[in-house]
């Protein structure tokens, strides 16, 4: 009855896996925001690597990881794979539950996993200075780190709401040299005007990427980065799964369903992704996102083509949207409110590959206190959703009286987020409605696009 599942260091991963070689149908292809043609690769050379550029577009299914991005990956990787005993003994659940602990890495979720190596490539092509945006704090503290591992300077527009909610990731965030700025912010003009049209406004994800995609093309040595959503994101994220395949074969097991919480998707295609290659070939095996009620992405939104920002500033994707101009409400799983899917996801979950599910807040964190009395670990808020997930795998397991294995990804700890879990044990949190008329607004704002 083996409760830790490790790796050792020889066995992390030496290669990120590309899901896009053994996705059913061709890829929709990204647009040029001002031209309204298809985006060529040197159209995204003022902010990003051309490393980075070609994994975004590669057809090739294996990438070698750089040997300086592995040298950092074994300070926290391979991360531990749990057999969930304790929980399965309090659900009474035929079921066995295995769970991928990210929280272990230097910045507590599974975000340095991308961040290591876009800062990486930025330095090997002579960036000074990077750009990014944030939610919940996860990234920017990750990139934070990375960029503090290779000499970077890093700004990060940190979401008005949620670092109101979370000061310490901003304090995390500057310990690592990082500097940081309530976004929406009077820096960009897109900051500007926004504060202009609304000034209470609590920020999103899509206004903060506006930002941080303006401040670096309007600077020659900064680069964006980006925290999920993108192809070459998904690609580094793989490890995850990678490494939970190969943990669950050291135990003779395999997955009946792998659930990950999907905000842009780095997270979900991080434990999944590495699994679609066997579903395509027949593998029976399910493959859940689960995302907030609040910002039903994937099970409310449209898939159409759509900007990935609020300014559009940003090439135009095909995804899962509940455009571009939607500022969700203030949840405390920050990191998990953006209006748009990754374009991989999005087109997965349309084929029919994967599945996605919505709770609302409090459902999540009612699992996320099971966990954590049972487990130990206190779950990010955006992991709680994949806990909420895996509980009623498990619970339905129970009715049905069969056992089944379910796998899903700890992205994060919480332990920067006890202002939230004290709003949940005073019973103060708030389940927010989908917003439809909102939404609905949002929809109308679409652009148009002709292929």
């Amino acid at each position: 009855m083996q409760t830790k599942i490790l790796l050792n260091d020889s066995q992390i991963p030496k290669r990120w896996y590309n899901v896009i070689p053994d996705m059913p149908g061709e890829m929709a292809p990204v647009i040029h925001p001002q031209t309204g043609k298809p985006a060529r690769p040197e159209d995204l050379t003022p902010i990003f690597p051309m490393a980075l550029i070609e994994q975004e577009v590669s057809r090739e299914r294996w990438i070698d990881i750089p040997e300086e991005v592995l040298k950092a990956y074994q300070l926290w990787r391979p991360s531990p794979l749990y057999r969930a005993h304790r929980l399965e003994a309090a659900l009474k659940t035929p079921a066995k539950i295995y769970y991928k602990y990210e929280g272990v890495s230097p910045a507590g979720s599974h975000k340095p996993n991308t961040a290591i190596p876009q800062a990486w490539y930025n330095k090997q092509a002579g960036i000074r200075r990077l750009a990014t945006e944030t939610g919940a704090g996860q990234w920017g503290s990750s990139m934070a780190l990375a960029a503090s591992f290779f000499g970077l300077e890093v700004t990060v527009y940190m979401v008005r709401v949620s670092c109101e909610q979370k000061p310490y990731r901003k304090s995390l965030m500057e310990v690592w040299g990082a500097k940081v700025i309530p976004s929406p912010s009077q820096l960009t003009q897109v900051g500007r005007k926004i504060l202009e049209q609304t000034p209470d406004t609590p920020g999103s994800l899509g206004i903060a990427i506006s930002e941080a995609v303006e401040d670096a093309a309007s600077h020659a040595d900064t680069n964006y980065a980006l925290g999920s959503v993108l192809n070459h994101v998904c690609l580094h994220q793989t490890v995850i799964g990678l490494e939970a395949m190969e943990q669950l074969r050291l135990v003779g097991d395999y997955p009946d369903v792998v659930l990950g919480a999907c905000g842009g998707g780095s997270n979900f295609a991080g434990i999944a992704f590495p699994f679609v290659r066997d579903k395509v070939n027949g593998k029976q095996i399910r493959l859940v996102g689960v995302e907030p009620a609040s910002c039903p992405t994937l099970t409310k939104g449209i898939y159409a083509f759509d900007y990935g920002d609020t300014a559009k500033l940003t090439p135009i994707t095909k995804m899962y949207t509940l455009g571009h101009d939607f500022v969700p409400p203030g949840i405390h799983a920050g990191g998990l409110r953006y209006h748009g899917q990754s374009a991989l996801v999005s087109q997965l979950l349309h084929e029919g590959v994967i599945e996605a599910v919505a709770y609302p807040q409090n459902a999540c964190f009612e699992a996320a206190l099971l966990f954590a009395r049972q487990e130990g670990i206190v779950p990010a808020p955006e992991s709680s959703h994949a806990i909420r997930g895996a509980v009623d795998e498990a619970i339905k397991a129970r009715e049905e009286g069969r056992s089944r294995t379910i796998l899903f990804c700890l992205s994060g700890h919480g332990h920067f987020d006890m202002s939230a879990y004290d709003a949940y044990l005073a019973g103060q949190l708030q389940d927010y409605a989908y917003p439809e008329e909102s939404i609905r607004a949002s929809l109308a704002n679409l652009p148009r696009v002709e292929l």
